[in-house]
């Protein structure tokens, strides 16, 4: 419920209702994120599923990516459904690498030089922070903003986007994290929706840092458990959360449009969660 409450919040022209008589019996959200689109949770009342319901709430959300202009679209979906696999299809979705969904229990974690949280800069400061930020992941994948998801975390409360410089003026990393209860994360649980570092040499660095940038936040907040998404595309990423004690509790599969593979690939350091 809380992943629908919040994405309803962030932008209500871009969540869709399936009706029977007057009551709600299913919903779907899209989400913008400059040049990637993607929507879910997918949700249908069980005892209407296999009635045309999910195709009917497809419908909307894609002549919404289509006045967007997003070019690569995409969804998180149970990679064992053929079922829900075929549904997507049909629209064009492709099957892909798997995405696993981690965690850890967090430590007690040192300081992060170069840390600065979004939330306590000066209001007059945002938006040249945002202006780095949409450098940075247009640097992972051209047109790639993560700017709405910024300020929806910082609108409602959700927790904080943690900016990480470095030696020059260049951002060399961003997390976007949902804290504790309330939020997409849940009780006890900092979860970073989106997180990237600057691509290039250092790259992997870079990474490091931002994970313990992460966890410091968890740290601070008072919560027990750090969540993050890790597409199996970018594998030297996924060994390095593995590597600090990462563990997957659930597993599915991303499934995009065109049947590329947007920004994950081996030399991307990227957190994400299409769910």
């Amino acid at each position: 419920m809380d992943y629908v409450r919040t994405r309803w919040a962030a932008d209500p022209q871009a969540a869709f209702a399936a009706t029977v008589e007057g009551e709600v019996v299913g919903s779907n959200f899209a989400t913008n994120w400059g040049s990637v689109g993607f929507f879910g949770p997918l949700t249908v009342r069980p005892d209407l599923w296999d009635q045309g319901i999910g195709r009917r709430l497809m419908e909307p959300v894609m002549d919404c990516f289509g006045a967007w202009g997003n070019s690569h679209l995409g969804l998180f979906t149970f990679s064992h459904s053929p079922k829900h696999l075929e549904l997507y299809r049909r629209y064009g979705f492709w099957p892909r690498f798997l995405t696993a969904i981690m965690k850890k229990q967090v430590a007690e974690a040192a300081a992060v030089p170069g840390r600065v949280l979004y939330g306590e800069l000066p209001a007059a400061e945002r938006p040249d922070a945002l202006s780095l930020c949409r450098a940075l992941t247009g640097a992972v994948y051209e047109g790639l903003s993560l700017e709405r998801e910024i300020v929806a975390v910082h609108t409602q409360g959700l927790g904080d986007t943690i900016l990480l410089h470095g030696a020059g003026s260049e951002l060399d990393g961003l997390a976007v994290c949902h804290c504790g209860a309330g939020s997409e994360a849940g009780t006890d649980v900092c979860f970073v929706k989106f997180g990237a570092v600057r691509p290039g040499p250092g790259a992997a660095d870079r990474f490091e840092r931002l994970l313990d940038a992460c966890e410091r936040l968890a740290a601070e907040r008072g919560l027990d458990q750090l969540d993050a998404g890790m597409n199996l595309a970018r594998p030297d990423a996924y060994r390095r959360m593995i590597d600090r004690g990462f563990r997957t509790w659930l597993q599915g599969v991303t499934m995009h449009r065109p049947n590329q593979p947007g920004y994950s690939y081996p030399a991307a350091y990227v957190i994400d969660d299409w769910r």
